[in-house]
This record gives C-alpha cells, structure tokens and sequence, in this order.
C-alpha cells in the first residue's frame, strides 16, 4: 500500500495534471543560471564507458575510497572502473537482485533509496550507516532513482552531503519546472546542492526531448555532475558544450544539445 501511495504522490507531483498555473520565465532563468558548469580547475574524465552509465567527473579521485550508487539497475559500467581504480562501491535497488557483474567490490542492498525507512526503503543516511558509521573520508555519490532524486537529497542531513567530494545525479521530470508547485521542490533541492557543491558538468539524457517557456530550454532528463566547493582550486564559467568526452545516452535516437541558456558565452 505504501509503495502504491509513494507512486500515486510522484505521478501527481509530476504529471502536470494539476497544474493551473506556469512557473514564471524569470524564475525559471534565474535557477539555470545558477545551475550552469563552472571550470573547478581540475580535468574532467569519463568514467563507465561511453552511453548510458558513463558520467563526466573530476580527476580528483585520490583518497576516495568508497562510492554509493544507488538505481544500478543492470549497468555497472561506471561502478566496474570505480574498482579497476581501488574505489568499493555500495550499490542499492530494489528491482534488481543483484548487479549483473557483481564483484568482490561491490555491496549491494535489495532497497530503494527514499526519504524515509520502511520496508523496501532507506535513506541515505541509513545506509551510509549501516556500512560506515564512523567513516569520515570524502565520498562519492552516483545517483539514478527515476525521480526519487529530490526526496533523497532534501531529506539527507547536510554534514552527510559535505562528506561527498563529487555527486553526478540524473535529475528527471524538469520540464516540471514549469508547474510552479513541483518548481518549488526542485529548486530546493537544486538550492541545497548549490550551498555545498559547484555544477561542473551537465549532459542532456537524448533519451527525451526539450520544453520551452521564452528564452528557457528545459531538457527533460540531464545529468548533474556537482564538486564540492572546498576542492576548487579556481572558478570560471564553463564556456565550451559539448565537452570532448560527451557521449549520447542513447546512440540510435537523435543527440541532444545542452541548450545555450544552461552555459555561458564569451
């Protein structure tokens, strides 16, 4: 019953269905703004191959020696080269029961990521308990729940978050944005991340197309890569998309540009 409840709140939240009202152009173009990639000062390499799985993350590895992934699913692509690395990785879902090539590397869990322990689900902060209670090294966190995303990150204590050194999150359902209820979370979540954490990367998913209020693009799926702030050595705008190592989700579907809006322009 729970879990059909969780479901029903999600598709509300994010159909649209209820919506009367449209999030403001000016709203929506201030938070991209905010949102757009910084230059940290660091290299960006590709981890977990190209397509789906594969993420654009700072060369600032050294001293991580643990991941939490959670949303595995049957690609482990990025969690594979994490251990070629040396880093263990914590992998998490429910829909699978086990990762399809599953090492002695990797933890793996039967749950869902949420805001709130039952059943099949736990948050983050449990699980990081559960495993490394009194850990207190740098983290990294790779996150693809299907739009439980900002549940999870609103409900994680911040001193937790400040433990992650890189977070890369696909973000789901933005067009959203434009429903000003759903806007409201979103961008407390985005909000949250940002007091911590520079955005030094963004990939469209080409699994989904665009929508369009005025001069704002909204890809409808993308995939955050964040940094926490303490490890910038500098901060410019990132002015050139796509990045070199970029590569399409989906390789048989159209690519998909990251819209000019989300970056800077010399």
């Amino acid at each position: 019953m729970l879990d059909r409840t969780k479901k029903a709140l999600r598709s509300w939240l994010f159909s649209g269905l209820f919506a009367v009202d449209r999030t403001d152009e000016r709203s929506i173009l201030d938070l991209i703004e905010k949102l757009r990639p910084q230059d940290c000062g660091v290299d960006l390499i590709r981890v977990g191959g190209n397509g789906d799985g594969g993420y654009l993350i700072p060369d600032d590895l050294a001293g991580i020696e643990y991941c939490f992934s959670p949303g595995v699913g049957d690609a482990t692509g990025f969690e594979d080269e994490l251990a070629d690395r040396g880093i263990r990785s914590y992998l998490a879902d429910y829909s699978a029961d086990l990762p399809a090539n599953h090492r002695p590397e990797f933890v793996f869990d039967k749950k869902y990521l949420a805001a709130a322990d039952r059943e099949m689900y736990f948050t983050l902060k449990t699980w990081k308990d559960k495993y490394l209670r009194d850990y207190a090294g740098d983290l990294l966190l790779q996150m693809d729940i299907e739009g439980a995303e900002y549940e999870v990150i609103l409900n994680t204590p911040e001193s937790l978050l400040n433990q992650f050194r890189i977070v890369v999150i696909e973000f789901h359902f933005l067009d959203r944005l434009l429903d000003p209820f759903a806007f409201n979370l979103i961008s407390s979540c985005f909000e949250k991340l940002l007091d911590s954490f520079y955005v030094v990367h963004l990939h469209p998913n080409n699994c989904c197309r665009t929508v369009t209020i005025g001069a704002a693009e909204i890809p409808k799926e993308m995939e955050f890569t964040f940094f926490r702030r303490t490890r910038a050595r500098e901060v410019k705008p990132q002015i050139e998309f796509p990045h070199r190592l970029d590569a399409d989700n989906v390789p048989h579907l159209a690519p998909l540009a990251l819209p000019k809006c989300w970056y800077a322009r010399e």
